[in-house]
């Protein structure tokens, strides 16, 4: 069964994206696209029941993105797709799915219908939301490069102040940034923050004791507030009681 989506944009381009990405991802079937919401309105009351994740753009002529969430008596998942931030708050007061801001990356869109996946009881394993293509992430890594880092070659993230060391299977690499905001980019069922120094990759864990974790012979602290939701996680696919 595969997630059928349209989307309401008024950037043609921003249409093209996102129907490409649509196209690439196993498990999603394109329904039909809009460019602007008022000619929407008839489509979504008579199909709202076949529409599983509508993709919606918030600024455009006539009627926005918003209002028109707001008429609709059955909502679809929704994942706002926009350039502008500031209507962050007031979508997710109206429960959408996730909000994408332009231009939306791959790795980005991917992580954003993984939730839909996971809502929908579609999504047990991986593959249900992936490409052939081995996920990946560009870090910059000075003022000049950038550097493509696949996500199932990082072992953990390390928090220096304003800075993270991303510690891979073959390097490692400092990025001006904070563990926060680069935690938020990776996706949630691959890695777990443990501390409010470590973020780590889940399938990278190689033993567990006390309160550390073991990943290539370097044991990581497993902070206090953290220790339940982290054991939770990893135990969670066999019998073992945490």
């Amino acid at each position: 069964m595969n997630l059928k989506c349209v989307i309401i944009d008024d950037e043609p381009l921003a249409i093209n994206v996102i129907k490409n990405y649509i196209d690439q991802t196993k498990g999603l079937e394109f329904l039909t696209s809009f460019d602007n919401a008022v000619e929407s309105i008839d489509f979504m009351a008579e199909k709202g029941d076949e529409i599983d994740v509508l993709f919606l753009d918030i600024n455009m002529p006539l009627l926005d993105g918003l209002n028109l969430l707001k008429s609709l008596a059955k909502k679809p998942l929704t994942i706002i797709t926009t350039a502008h931030e500031e209507f962050a708050v007031e979508s997710y007061e109206l429960e959408v799915l996730d909000y994408l801001m332009k231009p939306i990356s791959f790795q980005r869109f991917i992580m954003a219908v993984n939730k839909a996946f996971r809502i929908k009881g579609l999504q047990q394993k991986e593959d249900h939301a992936s490409t052939n293509e081995r996920a990946y992430i560009f870090i910059k890594i000075d003022k000049k490069k950038i550097k493509k880092i696949y996500l199932d070659e990082i072992l953990s993230v390390e928090s220096l102040r304003d800075y993270i060391r991303i510690n891979t299977i073959s390097s490692k690499y400092m990025v001006h940034k904070t563990l926060s905001s680069f935690t938020e980019e990776l996706p949630s069922d691959k890695f777990i923050r443990i501390h409010r120094s470590y973020t780590i990759s889940i399938d990278k864990v190689e033993a567990v004791e006390g309160n550390s974790i073991e990943i290539a012979d370097i044991r990581y602290p497993i902070g206090r507030s953290y220790i339940n939701e982290v054991k939770n996680v990893i135990f969670r696919e066999t019998d073992i009681n945490p």
